[in-house]
């Protein structure tokens, strides 16, 4: 059985496509053609992970992705499955390198501020704002650093921790 946990998030099925039972996906990834020849996702049904197969599909409007299951041949079959979230095992990722990080690798990492020096640990990762957010614990308080290209110097997965540079009296607000 496939935990969430090894897996990640790759979209949403948002709406039926025709009455043979295809369905449409949006993507939740900058780089939608990464996912064009898939042969299988995970739909998340009852908060189990259940395994689909591709028949076939084709990526329209960029994160739209319009596909064919193996056994949804219906309307009634494709709206069982409407609004549920789709899943990819961890190990599909593409590996990235440099300062790009996936949300879920870096959970645990230390985050060193240029200026303040060592901050604290990655809780978790907040990005239900506009805004991506590091949710940072040091020692029982939390501090939120947003995620912004220009703050993050440099991502070192060997020693786990992220460097970077963010605004005078930032970190501070969070310990008074």
């Amino acid at each position: 059985m496939m935990q969430k946990e090894n897996c990640f998030y790759l979209g949403k099925i948002v709406k039926k496509h025709s009455f043979k039972g295809e369905v449409v996906i949006k993507l939740d990834t900058d780089e939608p053609n990464l996912y064009e020849n898939l042969e299988s996702v995970f739909v998340d049904l009852g908060n189990n992970l259940i395994p689909f197969f591709i028949e076939k599909s084709t990526l329209s409007k960029s994160t739209m992705f319009r596909v064919k299951f193996e056994d949804v041949d219906s309307e009634a079959d494709a709206e069982a499955i409407i609004r549920a979230g789709v899943y990819l095992p961890l190990d599909l990722l593409p590996k990235l390198s440099g300062n790009k990080f996936y949300y879920h690798e870096v959970i645990g990492f230390t985050v060193v501020d240029a200026s303040f020096g060592a901050v604290g640990t990655i809780m978790s990762i907040n990005d239900s704002s506009a805004q991506p957010l590091f949710e940072i614990d040091r020692e029982g308080k939390e501090i939120f650093i947003p995620m912004i290209d220009n703050f993050i110097k440099k991502v070192d997965r060997e020693n786990q921790t992220i460097e970077v540079d963010t605004p005078e009296g930032l970190i501070e607000l969070y310990l008074s």
